[in-house]
């Protein structure tokens, strides 16, 4: 597949990258309704296994670390297979784990392995794109990404009702069988021989310490984080805040995932066509802090039981539909500062996604599960994302960074 950079893509590459990007939300979203019997048949409380869900992010963010220099000196393709193959051990194994301990330390490996995937794809839309038409693309890539939580848990449920929570591991196995030849056959090679890095790799992990020292690329790469530690605080806490706090079916659980999945979808297809009217950076200044003012909203009447299960769904759906915004612009103005190093650019991105939403969706469990919990951590997610915004605001005004970004 080769096509002229800057081109508008043929569905079948958005398809594609889509679908790369979207193994550690599948990873995730299928294995969700499988939580509270994982909790039981492991014998453990719900902090730990939420921290299954935790061990994946952690582990995408090793793996994105190691990653991306990696593809920027071998190539792209690589790399993304070698991660897929990763996925697809660790899956069999998660299937087979005698206890939790053993399942936490799998899923970090599985994260490992997604995540090849997914720093390639980001780092394939960067040879191809910057700005503006990065962020239309990687908004386009939510239809594909947006399949995991429409469909997964509703998937994952009925895997585990007929054959047992483990099956959803082999799934995940055959799922990660499937991509490998399709990457192997269908991915264009965005990184010639002549354009990689041939500095001793030593050198070029050192990468990460120029990108470190850069503030404005470091306040953009961690407002995504921020996002997904928000969105993740959601993902972690649902299965038991809406299962056993608000007495919700598998079933009905998974249709209310899928809802929210879809505020997510819309809100990705919104900015596609807004970021074609107006500066990335421009619609940054208004989704950051209306996700704030929602999540605001969303503590108070959780915290005052205002509205029972509506009271919590609608402002939910509402700021993740903004956050959804907030994700794609940042990302693609991080990546447009350092072209010429995409690869080790978007793990970093990346690994601060993973690393802080990793960190941070945990303290849902700790604070007790619950709906307040879960809204509070959601809230201060949002806070900080907009405390870092308005800490670095000299640095937006600058114009390589506030310019749509054309194509390159």
């Amino acid at each position: 597949m080769t096509f002229p950079a800057g081109a508008r893509p043929p569905a079948s590459f958005v398809l594609l990258l889509g679908a790369m990007a979207a193994l550690p939300a599948v990873t995730t979203d299928l294995y969700l309704p499988s939580l509270p019997v994982v909790a039981d048949d492991l014998g453990s409380g719900a902090a730990l296994v939420q921290a299954t869900i935790t061990g994946v992010l952690i582990g995408g963010a090793i793996g994105q670390l190691l990653a991306g220099p990696l593809s920027d000196r071998y190539g792209r393709r690589g790399p993304a297979m070698i991660g897929v193959a990763l996925h697809v051990v660790a899956s069999v194994l998660c299937a087979l784990t005698p206890g939790i301990w053993p399942l936490i330390v799998l899923r970090v490996i599985q994260g490992v392995g997604n995540a090849a995937a997914t720093v390639t794809a980001m780092a394939v839309i960067r040879d191809r794109y910057s700005g503006a038409g990065a962020s239309v693309l990687m908004s386009r890539l939510m239809l594909v990404i947006g399949v995991a939580p429409l469909l997964a848990p509703t998937a994952g449920g009925l895997i585990a009702g007929w054959w047992g929570w483990r099956a959803t591991f082999f799934v995940l196995a055959l799922v990660g069988l499937a991509l490998i030849p399709v990457i192997a056959r269908a991915l264009p090679e965005t990184l010639p021989p002549e354009a990689r890095r041939r500095e001793p790799l030593r050198a070029t992990f050192a990468g990460y310490g120029y990108l470190l020292g850069d503030r404005q690329f470091m306040a953009l790469a961690l407002i995504p984080g921020l996002g997904l530690a928000a969105l993740m605080s959601y993902v972690a806490g649902s299965p038991f805040v809406l299962q056993e706090g608000y007495g919700l079916s598998e079933t009905q659980f998974a249709l209310l995932f899928a809802l929210n999945g879809a505020g997510l979808v819309l809100g990705s297809q919104l900015n596609a066509s807004l970021v074609k009217r107006f500066q990335p950076i421009a619609l940054l200044r208004v989704a950051i802090p209306l996700a704030t003012a929602l999540g605001a909203v969303l503590l108070v009447l959780v915290a005052t039981g205002t509205g029972g299960l509506w009271g919590l769904v609608a402002p939910l759906w509402l700021l993740l539909s903004v956050n959804s915004l907030v994700l794609p612009n940042a990302t693609a103005l991080a990546l447009t500062l350092h072209g010429e190093r995409a690869g080790t650019a978007a793990a970093l991105i990346g690994a601060l996604q993973a690393g802080v939403a990793g960190t941070v969706s945990p303290v849902v469990g700790l604070l007790g599960g619950d709906d307040v919990a879960m809204a509070g951590v959601i809230l201060a997610a949002v806070v900080a994302s907009l405390v870092v915004f308005l800490a670095a605001g000299r640095n937006y005004r600058r114009p390589e960074v506030g310019g749509a970004g054309a194509p390159s």
